[in-house]
């Protein structure tokens, strides 16, 4: 994900050696700065443009750690593409395309530049507002939960293969997720590093946040039965009102996955949900540190994964 030692664009009145860059647009945006793309660009002070734009992180030559954030969207798109293919790219945007340089990053980055000081905020002389930081995500919250759904998302295979379709329970209830409907679980759990309920591990949240090395090992079925869960209704009825009544942009996405089938993430106060529109869902709560909730495909679930897809923003 890094680009060439020579990488560098003028920010903060010196070269930036750049680490790394993501998309913050409507339709791709780090989840972990927020449930939507307003709140995602709130969090870095700006204004959710239409087009979005491109963060480019990167340490100045006295070691110190700046966000530049670019209207180049385009540039920084094929940029991130190259380096997820394991190829070079000179990132250098034009000085003309620099919206702001912020100081810190607001996400965790595992490399650091050669042939300067290691990364550290930049001193109260060069910036005029509080260094940016990644947030949090050694404890459950917010952003570990979007962050767990990105995991999945990404390592569906991976969490799909321990669900038995035949233990989800017969479908016998409505559409608003009763006993049997979309809702239920089946009996076996998901846990990555303990008994007892669905787990995601702390660890695996961290890595999607890097955006470098492993997401996690799939998990593995436990015993403890769960069923007709509140917390899951609850859910599913929120989602469905974002049909009727659209939410803040960028909260429903959707995007590519094998076959003709889209991969889909959805956020809310308190919840995550990431599903296959031809397949199940999984949810994950505020209110449940660490638990991953399967569910089953039911009478209604298709009908509202369809209609989520078609309100959803999609990548250009």
């Amino acid at each position: 994900m890094a680009g060439t030692d020579e990488d560098a664009v003028a920010a903060a009145d010196d070269a930036l050696y750049v680490l790394t860059a993501v998309l913050l647009t409507p339709a791709k945006f780090p989840s972990v700065l927020g449930d939507d793309y307003p709140e995602a660009c709130a969090a870095l002070g700006l204004p959710p443009l239409a087009d979005g734009y491109g963060l480019v992180l990167g340490q100045d030559g006295d070691g110190a750690r700046w966000t530049v954030v670019v209207d180049d969207v385009s540039l920084v798109a094929v940029a991130v593409a190259s380096w997820d293919c394991g190829m070079e790219y000179d990132l250098s945007p034009d000085e003309r395309t620099v919206v702001a340089a912020l100081p810190g990053w607001p996400l965790a980055v595992a490399v650091a530049a050669p042939g300067v000081p290691a990364p550290h905020d930049p001193g109260p002389e060069s910036a005029d507002q509080p260094a940016l930081c990644p947030p949090d995500t050694t404890v459950w919250g917010p952003a570990q939960r979007r962050l767990g759904a990105d995991e999945i998302a990404m390592q569906w295979a991976q969490w799909r293969e321990q669900i038995d379709d035949a233990e989800f329970p017969a479908a016998s209830g409505g559409p608003d997720g009763g006993e049997g409907a979309d809702g239920d679980m089946p009996p076996g759990g998901l846990s990555q590093g303990g008994a007892g309920t669905a787990s995601t591990s702390p660890d695996a949240g961290a890595s999607a946040a890097e955006g470098a090395g492993d997401a996690g090992a799939p998990a593995r079925a436990d015993d403890a039965p769960v069923s007709g869960h509140g917390g899951v209704r609850r859910v599913l009825a929120e989602a469905r009102s974002y049909v009727d009544t659209p939410p803040p942009l960028g909260r429903v996405r959707s995007s590519f996955a094998p076959g003709d089938a889209r991969t889909l993430r959805a956020d809310g106060p308190g919840w995550s949900l990431v599903a296959r529109t031809d397949d199940i869902a999984f949810i994950l709560l505020d209110e449940e540190p660490g638990e991953v909730l399967p569910v089953g495909r039911g009478p209604a679930l298709p009908g509202l994964l369809e209609a989520l897809d078609k309100m959803a923003v999609r990548p250009s």
